[in-house]
């Protein structure tokens, strides 16, 4: 962009690429649960048993990946996970047209893509760090959150658009699409991905023992390879505190947000597209939060911000159980989800680089895995119990439980930043 410091030919296309797929995932936001309804005339213990199992089966499968990604160059991982999800998500399209669609493809491409996505962001994270330099790391996950808030803002209502006007596989097609696009990109990079050294390889090794196997050989997989990502997220002063209040607070967001959409379209009486706007305008703080956050470390301090976005983005969402009908309420929805957009924009770009600094190079694959399935299977659990929750209490009272939950999570936050890990013994 004009004025903005580059990151290089290299980065250039890796930005490029992430953007292209997260449009097209936002452009196809609910597209499961709508085809599940409207094509399929799925009930909706059929509808939370597709998006629950999705996730948590997804990310049991990925749970060997990390380690074995780990061996292996991630750029050709990261266009395999593209390829895999174009592959997955066109094949509902194409059983639709031959009148072949059922539940059960759904679910096998839910549990497919969500595999592939924990895969992708893992060896994303670790490739992202051997391509720019450490100064640049908040610079580029800036962007990122950048991007990820603009897909946000504009995909969801176009989605709302092209199914309306062109059916509802439209955009499943369109995420797909955007997915070979995404490989095309990340292929263009070109040039040799660094590998890692033999002292990086060898972190994990009990002392006196060698490595035989070359980089990349599935022989230098082991068992005990697996819970290692776990193992270095709890053992470590800054990111286990870190990873618990993420882990915790996303869960505590994520999960009442089916009640809220109940509340609002039901008792409360939003049409559809009134619900999109509430949480499509407030996108705009993630792209304000996300151009504040290196401004606001450079002036405050990584440990300062982190501490202060941290606990100010657990103090938005109880205004949600005090939402009401007509255009106070909505203007309340939106106030709300502004200011926690905002907070979460300056937040993550600045816990992405600190996770990427405090994990040492042989293992960033396993830890930025066990990060991700450990956050969905949280996640997918809370939603099926905040949905138990409201159904014995009421909407209002779930939205509030999670609130008041969500006040405790500051916490967690870490008091004490740790410097940079940059040794590989494990």
């Amino acid at each position: 962009m004009t004025g903005e410091r580059s990151l290089g030919r290299e980065f250039g296309w890796l930005w490029a690429a992430y953007g292209v797929s997260a449009f097209g995932t936002r452009l196809a936001f609910d597209a499961f649960p709508i085809i599940a309804v409207v094509v399929l005339h799925a009930g909706a213990s059929d509808v939370a048993l597709l998006a629950a199992s999705g996730l948590a089966v997804g990310a049991a499968v990925a749970v060997p990946l990390g380690a074995w990604v780990e061996l292996r160059r991630k750029r050709p991982v990261m266009i395999a996970a593209d390829l895999v999800r174009c592959a997955a998500l066109l094949s509902i399209p194409v059983a639709f047209a031959l009148d072949g669609l059922g539940l059960g493809q759904l679910l096998v491409v839910s549990v497919v893509v969500a595999a592939a996505d924990i895969t992708f962001t893992a060896a994303s994270g670790a490739y992202l760090k051997s391509l720019v330099r450490p100064e640049e790391l908040l610079v580029a996950n800036s962007r990122f959150e950048a991007t990820t808030w603009t897909a946000t803002a504009l995909g969801p209502p176009l989605g709302g658009v092209a199914v309306g006007v062109f059916g509802p596989m439209t955009t499943v097609l369109a995420d797909g699409v955007s997915y070979l696009l995404s490989a095309l990109g990340i292929r263009a990079i070109g040039g040799k991905e660094r590998q890692q050294s033999a002292g990086e390889q060898s972190a994990e090794q009990q002392p006196g023992k060698q490595q035989t196997a070359r980089p990349g050989s599935p022989s230098g997989l082991r068992l005990s390879d697996l819970p290692a990502g776990w193992r270095h997220l709890l053992t470590h002063p800054t990111l286990r505190p870190l990873f618990l209040n993420t882990i915790l607070v996303n869960a505590l967001i994520m999960a009442p947000s089916p009640v809220l959409a109940v509340l609002m379209l039901g008792q409360l009486g939003f049409a559809p597209w009134q619900y999109g706007l509430a949480f499509a305008v407030p996108c705009l703080g993630g792209l304000l939060g996300s151009r504040l956050s290196r401004r606001l470390v450079t002036r405050y301090g990584r440990r300062r911000v982190l501490l202060t976005a941290g606990t100010l983005r657990a103090c938005w969402p109880l205004g949600l159980a005090f939402v009401g009908p007509g255009t106070s309420g909505l203007v309340l929805i939106m106030a709300v989800e502004f200011g926690l957009i905002t907070c979460v924009g300056v937040f993550n770009p600045v816990l992405a680089t600190t996770r990427l600094e405090q994990i040492p190079p042989d293992r960033i694959t396993r830890t930025l895995s066990a990060w991700q399935i450990t956050g969905r299977t949280t996640t997918a659990a809370m939603t099926a119990l905040w949905g138990l929750l409201a159904a014995l209490a009421g909407p209002r009272a779930a939205i509030a439980l999670a609130g008041v939950l969500l006040l405790a999570t500051p916490l967690l936050l870490p008091r004490h930043e740790r410097a940079p890990q940059h040794s590989t013994t494990g």
